[in-house]
């Protein structure tokens, strides 16, 4: 307001000069007027008039003085400019005004993004919050900037129009020896427009919360989990004698041949699967299996009365009454159980890195996820399950984790190595 009144004064200051000292002539008056413009990056420093070429001044010493109806004709357009000018200074204030209104609704945004996070978070919010009031005070000085150059621009347009009136209103016009500056009409700026709030930055922020707040679910919901998580070592007498184990009973690799060690009556003869060494019998469980190494597998959990001799249904994972399993094959992931299947619905376009396993043995619960997103794949429940042949009501032997290599597609390499992760970390 104080810019404001400080450009009216000056306005009221010209044309009372010029009321004060009539008889200085139309050059003294067109001069006081001040009809030579500054451009729109005015500073404070005085700015001299722009120098007039040779062949304009002469053309200016060959014209005549303006006649009636020329000066009514310009004071009309200076009134239309100026109608034009408030307008658009209006408009900007709007813009100015709806800045606080725009920035609140952004704010709300992105609370919203911060509830399910809000106890963890709380400095982030303000952060964010803050990078909002930052770029609307910056958008604010920028418009201001504008705004005053406008309001400066009509100042001018101001004066110019007293000028010309006071020079329409004198009777001796023949003694007009030089031709008033005329005004150009000034036209909003394009970078106007652009003086606005960052909204493509404000979409990627909110985005990028979005994505935080995903993951964050994600790794609350692995947490909860990684609290049932039991030690899973495969028990290499139940593994096929094409599949190699790790001292530690964590790596399974398959290998082109068989081992040389007579078989054991546990184990897997026709089909390339084995069993955990530790069976869950009561409570909850949760493990995870790294099947990134591997293009076709099958992990599941199955009773120990599952059939090791054969090649027949009774033998795999997820062909029978005894076992459930989640497998990749053909780069399709599907969940078996009872020789029927469901598609499994994988987040993204990259393969599974990790499986996760949870099973609740009291309550017949079986739950498979992608351990990284933390996105259920498939749940097998005593409540409902119409996808298959029947509903159990609990589990009625001992769980084994179970783990099969798969023949893959003549495309893809054979199978090569399965991990089981070791999830005692802090």
């Amino acid at each position: 307001m104080a810019e404001k009144d400080v450009a009216a004064d000056g306005c009221q200051r010209s044309v009372q000069r010029g009321l004060e000292a009539p008889s200085a002539g139309y050059q003294g008056v067109l001069q006081e007027a001040g009809l030579g413009f500054t451009p729109l990056d005015y500073k404070e420093e005085v700015v001299q008039p722009f120098p007039r070429s040779p062949k304009l001044l002469r053309k200016l010493a060959k014209a005549g003085a303006p006649s009636q109806e020329q000066l009514s004709t310009r004071v009309n357009e200076l009134q239309a400019e100026r109608s034009k000018t408030e307008a658009h200074i209006q408009s900007l204030k709007k813009r100015r005004a709806d800045l606080s209104r725009s920035t609140e609704v952004m704010k709300q945004q992105v609370r919203e993004r911060f509830e399910t996070m809000r106890d963890v978070l709380n400095r982030d919010e303000q952060a964010v919050v803050d990078s909002l009031e930052l770029d609307l005070r910056q958008t604010r000085t920028r418009l201001d900037q504008v705004l005053k150059n406008w309001e400066q621009y009509l100042c001018q347009v101001t004066r110019s129009t007293t000028a010309t009136q006071r020079a329409l209103s004198k009777t001796l016009q023949e003694d007009l020896k030089v031709q008033p500056d005329h005004l150009s009409p000034k036209k909003p700026d394009a970078s106007d427009e652009g003086v606005q709030l960052n909204k493509e930055r404000f979409q990627k922020l909110l985005k990028t919360l979005w994505c935080l707040s995903k993951d964050l679910k994600a790794q609350l919901q692995r947490k909860t989990l990684l609290l049932d998580w039991s030690p899973v070592r495969m028990d290499g007498q139940t593994c096929h004698g094409q599949m190699e184990v790790t001292p530690e009973g964590r790596g399974i690799s398959f290998t082109s041949s068989s081992r040389s060690a007579p078989e054991h009556p546990l184990q897997f003869d026709k089909v390339c699967c084995g069993l955990g060494s530790s069976p869950v019998t009561a409570g909850q469980s949760y493990w995870e299996i790294d099947v990134r190494c591997c293009s076709a597998w099958a992990v599941g959990v199955a009773y120990g009365s599952l059939q090791r001799k054969g090649k027949n249904k009774e033998a795999k994972l997820g062909r029978n009454r005894n076992s459930w399993c989640l497998e990749l094959r053909n780069g399709h992931v599907s969940a078996w159980h009872n020789d029927r299947h469901v598609a499994c619905q994988v987040a993204g376009q990259a393969p599974l890195g990790k499986v996760g396993v949870w099973a609740n043995y009291e309550k017949g619960q079986l739950m498979f996820y992608d351990a990284e997103t933390m996105c259920l794949l498939q749940r097998f429940s005593a409540a409902l399950t119409p996808m298959f042949d029947r509903a159990h009501h609990q589990f009625t032997e001992p769980l084994y984790p179970a783990l099969r290599f798969l023949r893959p597609s003549e495309s893809q390499a054979w199978p090569n190595h399965l991990e089981i992760c070791n999830l005692n970390t802090p």
